[in-house]
């Protein structure tokens, strides 16, 4: 699947961090634009790609963005599948797949941007590095900042991803 645009979000959608209280996407967005990396970690495909989201996540940890894991899963689960990155980046937990749904997603794991004013300009889904490629340098280009290689030596071949709505 190419890179998209999906729909526009409500700034009303609660995300629910692991070390925080809940909060609308509104308050999420008031410095930073938002990257999501969207994980499932009870499915294979979202494990392939962990190593390669995580440098992904490491490129862009000090640019204009707030990138973070959007886990499919409650906290507990969120924390052993990410081991120490959950301690290093962002994690926000959606075990009733509320905000998967709100952002339009049919697959899983999937890269996008989430823009201050809740538009949603490029996602990726699944894992195909040259879409991936194409939100990396849509961020990079909007953060002006440098974008990571893509793929990488260690990526995993492209593959169709998971269900998103199980």
């Amino acid at each position: 699947m190419a890179a998209e645009r999906l729909p526009d979000l409500s700034l009303d959608l609660i995300l629910t961090p692991l070390k925080r209280e809940a909060r609308p996407l509104r308050e999420w967005l008031t410095t930073f634009h938002l990257a999501p990396i969207v994980l499932d970690p009870y499915t294979r495909e979202s494990s392939w790609i962990l190593k390669t989201a995580a440098r992904v996540m490491h490129q862009f940890a000090g640019a204009a963005v707030r990138v973070n894991f959007l886990m499919t899963s409650d906290a507990h689960e969120a924390r052993s599948f990410l081991g120490p990155l959950a301690d290093q980046f962002l994690v926000f937990c959606d075990p009733d797949r509320v905000a998967v749904r709100a952002l339009g997603l049919t697959e899983l794991p999937s890269f996008l941007l989430i823009q201050s004013d809740g538009t949603i300009p490029i996602a990726a889904q699944g894992w195909n590095p040259a879409d991936w490629r194409e939100v990396s340098a849509h961020i990079a280009a909007l953060t002006s900042w440098s974008k990571p290689t893509l793929p990488a030596p260690g990526d995993p071949v492209a593959f169709r991803g998971s269900p998103a709505l199980v």
